[in-house]
């Protein structure tokens, strides 16, 4: 079976051919996992609904980009997805600030659906994390490969394809597919759910990313989901990225069960505003940037849940020559890509010693 071929069935999935389902059905399934972005659940519709939901979609060709120099494409049943939340200031983003010298991504992803597509693992990469960054071209120009670059600067350089090239480098496990959320579609994607409780176990006030929350369980809108999935000062600690993954991967299962609880299938104007916001708020690989797509995309992730996603944060620690940055643990990151590139559980082993499961904001929001 070709490459093109290998795509389709992972998209698809294999077995009988299933009955078709209903309009209304096919449209329900628009509703997202999505921002920091474990899992996204698209659909369509027919008509204009069909047509505005599709040309909402952004897609990135990073098959064509990257070309052959990517490690095999390996159909063993389970699924690969780097997902990027990016800090670009431009457009509505603006009021966060101005970019320095271009967008970064300010968080990082990796999501290993196992075979069957019941259970999952989150594998988080800071951003100071530093690492070597393969040569990258964009727009016709190429920068040069670089040691103890930080991870969020590959995107900046080369964006999207950048960004692949050097998890796959890392990982040696090639990307199934690639979806960015920006601030502004999550901020609204979070508003059309209706927002997302949580339970925060101590206050965690921030004036940096407008977060001001009190002990107690709240519903959080999408300005202060933003700005607990940014925060970096909100918590006790030395400011890193650690503390600010450890909330990102809290909020996420919140988001989860939130996104299962929501009744969609009985309200026709909430599921569009859903769909349009869902859609709004990504930019994907080619291969997922059509509402077709993203509905056979939707069907092979539709059987996991919370309780059934394991969230981890790269094995690292604090680099001797920089303890503002972090660099990975060698032998224990290597023990997570060989887990995943063999479909099988991360060893508790792994990140044991990592200084990102020690991270400061363990505790801060419950179901940690």
């Amino acid at each position: 079976m070709g490459e093109q071929g290998t795509r389709s069935s992972r998209i698809r999935g294999a077995g009988k051919r299933r009955k078709q389902p209903s309009t209304r059905r096919r449209a329900a399934k628009i509703a997202a996992w999505s921002a920091a972005g474990v899992v996204l659940v698209g659909g369509g519709g027919l008509g204009y609904v069909y047509f505005k939901l599709n040309g909402n979609l952004k897609g990135v060709d990073i098959n064509a980009q990257l070309g052959t120099d990517r490690p095999q494409n390996v159909d063993n049943g389970s699924m690969d997805i780097l997902v990027l939340g990016s800090d670009s200031r431009a457009g509505a983003n603006k009021e966060y600030g101005t970019d320095e010298g271009g967008a970064r991504s300010d968080t990082a992803m990796i999501i290993h659906v196992y075979q069957g597509h019941k259970t999952a693992s989150v594998v988080s990469i800071p951003r100071d994390t530093l690492i070597t960054r393969p040569s990258c071209t964009q727009n016709g120009k190429t920068t040069p490969g670089a040691r103890r670059q930080m991870f969020n600067t590959a995107y900046e350089v080369g964006g999207p394809a950048c960004a692949v090239k050097t998890v796959e480098q890392m990982s040696g496990i090639r990307m199934d597919h690639y979806i960015e959320v920006d601030f502004t579609g999550f901020k609204k994607l979070i508003d059309q759910l209706g927002g997302v409780p949580v339970t925060t176990n101590k206050p965690i006030k921030d004036d940096k990313s407008h977060l001001d929350l009190p002990a107690g369980r709240h519903t959080l809108n999408g300005e202060q989901a933003l700005g607990l999935v940014r925060t970096r000062h909100g918590v006790v600690g030395d400011g890193s990225d650690l503390g600010r993954i450890q909330l990102q991967q809290a909020f996420i299962k919140a988001l989860i069960g939130q996104v299962k609880s929501v009744g969609v299938f009985s309200n026709p104007t909430k599921l569009y505003g859903l769909a349009d916001a869902a859609t709004k708020a990504i930019t994907t690989d080619s291969d997922l940037s059509s509402i077709n797509s993203l509905i056979g995309f939707a069907n092979g992730l539709k059987g996991l849940d919370a309780s059934n996603v394991k969230m981890i944060t790269l094995p690292v620690q604090y680099d001797k020559a920089d303890p503002n940055r972090v660099s990975p643990l060698a032998k224990e990151s290597q023990e997570v890509w060989d887990a995943l590139a063999k479909d099988q559980p991360i060893p508790a082993s792994a990140t044991a010693d990592s200084a990102g499961d020690k991270g400061t904001a363990r505790g801060y929001v419950a179901g940690q």
